[in-house]
């Protein structure tokens, strides 16, 4: 559903092409750069899962050794040395877990409590991730950074 949603989203834009290189177990992801690289692949995008968080180093470190610029929706990856992020505060979303939890341990039913969206969204951008993979990152882009690690 996520790579269909991506591609019409691409549809508009006719300059970019999409192409899935999918991982379902930590012994494929190499594979799937191996199969960007052969495909020649411009960026790629993570999607949110537990497998790639797990495995955010091999990740990483697959992309930054073919000099393929990421697209994360966690934080944690261009802290880690991916290129750059944007999504929800992760650290927002566990405060508010932990607020939910509260009130469930205190007696409200869970289905008494409303479904929420993320409030606060962040973009991370790793400047020197970007300098090893060749990008220079537009000062535009750059001002709407919450976060730049130099």
């Amino acid at each position: 559903m996520v790579v269909r949603e991506a591609r019409a989203a691409c549809r508009p834009a006719a300059l970019i092409s999409t192409s899935c290189a999918e991982a379902r177990a930590p012994s494929e992801i190499e594979g799937a750069f191996v199969r960007m690289a052969a495909a020649h692949v411009g960026a790629f995008i993570v999607q949110q899962d537990d497998l790639f968080v797990a495995n955010r180093a091999l990740i990483i470190d697959s992309a930054n050794q073919r000099r393929l610029p990421g697209m994360y929706v966690f934080s944690l990856y261009p802290r880690a040395g991916g290129f750059m992020s944007y999504g929800a505060n992760a650290e927002d979303l566990y405060r508010r877990a932990a607020d939910y939890m509260d009130r469930i341990l205190k007696g409200t039913k869970p289905s008494a409590l409303p479904v929420e969206r993320p409030t606060k969204f962040e973009l991370v951008i790793n400047l020197k991730t970007a300098k090893a993979v060749g990008l220079t990152v537009p000062r535009s882009l750059l001002l709407r950074a919450d976060q730049i690690i130099e």
